[in-house]
């Protein structure tokens, strides 16, 4: 799916992992600081409190409290507060965890099979729901639009994005905060088998919005999404987001990628890498959150967030992405050397996903007039 620029643009970024306080910092290369000891696991109870933690598993915790930094960050909750100041069903949240909520429901399988159904906990019975992290956020904010949960595979987190974005930009809602959260734990370790420092115990939410409305409150857009793609290989994937070899400012690399001979790698040797996963570790369907977070943090690095920078320089020409602000519009280049280039999953995956994440555009390209509202759009 392809959007106008500016039109979908993200306006908040909250993170819960250790050692981790901002999206720079995920552009690290190592999760450990080279001298003193490793880093403690998050808090959550310091963010979101005791009533925060009441019958909630770790991996539910966790995305309450990126969920809760995000829509701060956006300003769409005071400081002090836990409500949002605009209409709840203008709102809507999209979550993704491949294996969140795993030890809960292997453990209810375990206990039923072993005794009986009489011996659970009616309070803890409902983190054994799939959309359990989803349905959390919504309650705990009061945010009314649609509810989703993406278990996608590698592909998870950047597709979790993607369905943000299409329900802002389908008029669903006005904004949606997209989570991706993973943790580790016995069963989640025995499955991967992999230890507990390998893997993430951690949470990444981005505030995806209308660029139109962001601007109406007077929000701050911190970066733009560009197009989506989704694709068999990674190499298909990359020449559809960057046609005729563009070279991007930088490309977030799927989990552990192991490069292969310069000429089988989609990506020119001399444009900069960054796997998240040596921040934080093994990701798997939160992976895709945490890539955008750090690609904000690598546009405003760049000094690249202040705006695009018009389309009339020697900028504009080869190697750049072009796509209208509206019907009617002229194109506007945005140089592919000032776009992130996220992807997930490689080939040896059932599928890639990747996401171009750009510059937040000065201001919202004009708008045509809207079409009378429908029954399945927001009207606040």
């Amino acid at each position: 799916m392809t959007r106008g620029r500016g039109e979908v643009v993200v306006t908040g970024v909250g993170l819960a992992v250790p050692g981790v306080a901002t999206p720079e910092a995920l552009l690290r290369r190592t999760a450990c600081p080279v001298t003193g000891p490793a880093a403690e696991p998050f808090d959550t109870a310091a963010r979101i409190g005791r009533r925060g933690h009441r019958y909630k598993d770790r991996a539910t915790r966790l995305a309450l409290c990126a969920a809760l930094e995000a829509l701060r960050n956006a300003d769409l909750i005071p400081s002090d507060g836990e409500e949002v100041t605009v209409p709840g069903d203008t709102v809507g949240v999209v979550a993704s965890s491949n294996l969140g909520n795993l030890d809960t429901a292997c453990l209810t399988a375990a206990a039923i099979a072993e005794r009986s159904a009489v011996d659970l906990s009616p309070m803890s019975l409902p983190n054994a729901s799939s959309n359990v992290i989803a349905s959390w956020v919504a309650i705990r904010h009061g945010l009314r639009g649609p509810n989703l949960m993406l278990c996608n595979g590698a592909t998870s987190g950047l597709d979790a994005v993607h369905w943000g974005a299409t329900l802002v930009a389908a008029g669903r809602v006005r904004r949606a905060v997209v989570i991706g959260v993973e943790t580790h734990n016995a069963v989640v370790e025995d499955l991967l088998g992999r230890s507990a420092s390998e893997l993430l115990d951690g949470a990444a939410a981005v505030v995806v919005e209308g660029a139109r409305w962001a601007e109406a409150r007077g929000a701050r857009a911190v970066a733009a999404l560009g197009p989506y793609e989704r694709r068999a290989g990674l190499g298909g994937c990359v020449e559809a987001l960057l046609p005729d070899g563009a070279a991007p400012g930088v490309w977030f690399t799927p989990e552990c990628y192991a490069e292969g001979p310069a000429g089988a790698v989609p990506v020119p040797g001399a444009v900069p890498r960054y796997d998240v996963t040596g921040a934080v570790g093994r990701a798997s369907g939160a992976l895709g959150v945490f890539q955008c977070a750090a690609a904000v943090g690598w546009l405003a690095r760049a000094g690249a967030g202040a705006g695009t920078g018009a389309g009339t320089g020697p900028e504009a020409g080869a190697g750049s992405v072009f796509e209208a602000a509206g019907p009617g519009a002229a194109p506007d280049p945005v140089p592919a050397s000032r776009q992130a280039l996220i992807t997930s999953g490689d080939d040896t995956a059932d599928a890639v996903a990747g996401l171009l994440l750009r510059p937040a555009p000065d201001r919202c390209p004009p708008h045509p007039a809207r079409a009378p509202l429908i029954s399945m759009e927001c009207s606040r």
